[in-house]
């Protein structure tokens, strides 16, 4: 039985509508949440191995802020695109297509991964006002304070691709090293709140099309992180990190912050590198100040 969502009741007063578009020969599945004639669009990037169900908790405390959140391509209800490596040249040609389809010169939001992308899209040029990072990859994850972890984790995905499929694809789907993940990112005491994370996990982190996907995704995540973009923003951006991220430090994260030509730092205290599900009511407020702000939301 899954476990209840703290958030419905929030989440059930935003209207949500799912649609699909043609992005660069692929279907993109997205969803679209709050008012449709609402002054400010945010598009908000899920992390790695998520999709968008990730970023509803965040979502459901944003009333009057229509955003549109898609599934990045090969993961939840998005195909991969046909015929490419799902490298992070081909995620910022994606977003930057999409964007424009969608919500051209719309705020850009990204978790994790995710803010990778949307870093490396808007140094490439890609239209927007403002940017948004939570969880913001802000150091080659190799340096991070797991990064013992992060050579296991490069070990473990390397192993689902190279054995025969069927093994492959069961070991990177596997259950109990998905609960092992989910445990070592969640922070919380609250057992209700630990199960709904955990049941989050168990249920949306084996969504990806196939295991190609899955490791080009991963390479593409330790290969990169934000500070590679952070000079070449211009935008006011906001980072909210948290001060017990595993991935990132919080130390590297001020360090990141001071790149940027225009940025704020907002730290969390007492939460990891699941700010989206623990914290979002505070990651959302920090949001709606930092859109509130003239230079947040007038088009460039």
């Amino acid at each position: 039985m899954s476990a209840p969502q703290p958030y419905t009741e929030l989440l059930a007063a935003i209207p949500v509508c799912r649609r699909e578009m043609t992005i660069l020969g692929g279907t993109t599945a997205y969803w679209e949440y709050g008012p449709s004639d609402s002054g400010t669009t945010v598009i908000a990037v899920h992390g790695f191995r998520g999709e968008h169900h990730g970023l509803e908790p965040v979502v459901a405390h944003l009333p009057g802020v229509r955003v549109v959140s898609p599934d990045l391509p090969g993961f939840g209800e998005t195909p991969p695109l046909p015929g490419v490596v799902h490298d992070l040249t081909t995620y910022v040609r994606w977003l930057r297509t999409f964007a424009d389809a969608v919500a051209p010169g719309s705020v850009v939001l990204g978790h994790s991964f995710g803010s990778i992308v949307v870093s490396a899209a808007v140094a490439d040029g890609m239209t927007t006002p403002s940017v948004i990072l939570v969880n913001p990859i802000g150091a080659p994850a190799l340096e991070g304070p797991r990064g013992i972890l992060t050579r296991l984790a490069i070990f473990y995905y390397a192993a689902g691709a190279r054995l025969p499929k069927r093994l492959g694809a069961a070991l990177l789907r596997n259950r109990a090293i998905v609960r092992v993940m989910s445990v070592s990112m969640a922070k919380t005491k609250d057992p209700a709140l630990r199960a709904f994370i955990h049941d989050q996990h168990d249920t949306y982190f084996s969504r990806f099309a196939d295991r190609d996907v899955l490791r080009d995704a991963f390479l593409a995540s330790v290969s990169h992180d934000v500070s590679q973009f952070a000079d070449l923003i211009e935008q006011p951006t906001l980072l909210i990190a948290a001060e017990r991220d595993d991935i990132t430090p919080i130390e590297a994260e001020r360090r990141l912050a001071k790149k940027f030509p225009d940025a704020e730092l907002v730290e969390i205290p007492a939460v990891g590198h699941l700010i989206h599900y623990e914290t979002p009511a505070v990651a959302a407020e920090a949001i709606r100040r930092f859109l509130a702000q003239p230079d947040a939301s007038r088009p460039r």
